[in-house]
């Protein structure tokens, strides 16, 4: 699951830029301590529970057992994880930060990388990059790779099929034009029922759909040439909101949406649609998991299916462009050489087949895209690979500063408290003033 913060690394790798970071570590990245010898290192993941975390384990013990190296494991919940992070980035003390911990790319990386904690992996990496090169580009600061993308899914909308055909939809288009989706809402709601669910408390879930509108009506090119410059005047940007604008309109979301939470119980966003409350939800990848968690059986509720998110009339983003993003392992600058040695380990075609059969994300490499168990999330690979752009989530894109002052200002477009320019005018000030 995304989680319900960002990882506030843009004032805490500050703080570490001047060179307050761990003696073993070179301006590059690179390890000039002893330490490059050790065979023993730490790992940091999220997979907390059940089968994922006895995979891991396994994994670990069978690295183990190949190498003579000692992996010490810390699985933890996604969010404790990330609070923990920061902590340890912020001490900068190579003690406490991991050896091979979980990335999310863009901004966040891009600091951690500002700050010297994370190291090169373009060399020592080259045959796995070379294996998972199409999902690299968010882990990638001038032509060097820090992070080694393992799962890359997508956001859109997961719905009711049978709440859908009792309404009268009976067909369903895997990428539906705007029209068309408008269509579904209203359906859904002349047989009274709730079209959509949002965890609009939690903020991220709403401004999925504003990032959605960027993708759809802002080329990737222009995206990134607005995030270098700190220049967001382009039209594409105003008109992403004009879009959300008008679907809010249609008011299709759970009563009390505002202070509805994303994931957490059976009355949030997640829950509503897991329990058979609304017709849809857009989310990511993590949905049918997520949607397990939240079931009085414990299993993926068989009704789910996957549509992309609406395309518009004269749109200029490619309508096979997605948005959405995932996990990485980095490998911090002063691991031991044995810990690259395991991120790689990681990609390999067995681990990652191994990963892809417990369902625990989207893999990258392309020899376990067919090892998937779910047919749902099964169904999201050949979107993710069709060709198209995966525009990664901008607030993690975008960074801590950025994206909250986005995500706040997104929040209160739903509140009907801001407009689609005061979207803008939000990421452009703070923007600005990150510069």
């Amino acid at each position: 699951m995304r989680g319900a913060a960002l990882v506030a690394l843009g004032s805490t790798v500050a703080l570490l830029v001047s060179g307050c970071v761990g003696a073993g570590s070179e301006p590059d990245g690179g390890d000039s301590s002893e330490n490059a010898d050790a065979q023993e290192f730490t790992w940091w993941h999220n997979s907390n529970g059940g089968d994922g975390e006895e995979y891991y384990a396994q994994v670990a013990a069978d690295f183990e057992a190949e190498t003579g190296a000692t992996v010490n494991i810390q699985a933890m919940e996604h969010q404790d994880m990330l609070t923990k992070l920061q902590a340890a980035f912020q001490s900068g003390d190579d003690d406490q930060i991991p050896d091979v911990y979980m990335s999310r790319g863009g901004g966040e990386l891009a600091a951690e990388v500002e700050a010297g904690l994370v190291r090169d992996l373009t060399e020592d990496s080259a045959d796995t990059i070379s294996t998972i090169s199409n999902f690299t580009d968010q882990y990638t600061l001038d032509d060097k790779v820090y992070a080694l993308p393992y799962s890359i899914g997508l956001v859109g909308f997961w719905y009711n099929k049978e709440i859908f055909e009792e309404a009268g939809i009976t067909e369903v288009s895997p990428s539906p034009t705007i029209e068309e989706f408008n269509g579904y809402v209203d359906k859904l709601k002349d047989s009274g029922e709730t079209p959509l669910a949002v965890g609009a408390g939690d903020k991220w879930p709403a401004a999925h759909y504003w990032y959605y509108g960027v993708v759809r009506e802002c080329p990737y090119e222009t995206v990134e040439a607005a995030i270098d410059s700190a220049d967001y005047s382009d039209p594409c940007f105003l008109k992403a909101g004009e879009h959300v604008e008008d679907i809010i309109a249609k008011e299709p979301f759970n009563r009390g949406f505002l202070t509805t939470p994303a994931q957490t119980g059976p009355t949030s966003a997640s829950g509503l649609l897991a329990t058979g409350k609304v017709g849809m939800e857009l989310a990511g990848h993590w949905e049918p998991t997520t949607a397990s968690d939240l079931t009085a059986d414990g299993k993926v509720p068989d009704f789910l299916g996957w549509f992309a998110f609406p395309t518009f009339e004269g749109q200029a983003g490619d309508p096979v462009d997605q948005m959405g993003g995932g996990d990485a392992w980095s490998v911090s600058s002063a691991a031991p050489d044995v810990a690259v040695e395991f991120a790689n380990y990681l990609l390999t075609d067995e681990v990652q087949q191994g990963f892809a059969e417990r369902d625990m994300g989207l893999p990258t490499n392309p020899a376990a895209t067919g090892s998937l168990t779910n047919e749902t999330l099964a169904q999201l690979i050949p979107v993710r690979d069709g060709g198209g752009v995966t525009q990664l989530y901008l607030d993690t894109r975008l960074g801590q500063s950025v994206g909250g002052a986005m995500n706040d200002e997104i929040a209160l477009l739903f509140a009907g408290e801001s407009g689609p320019q005061d979207v803008v005018d939000a990421i452009q000030t703070a923007a600005e003033a990150e510069q």
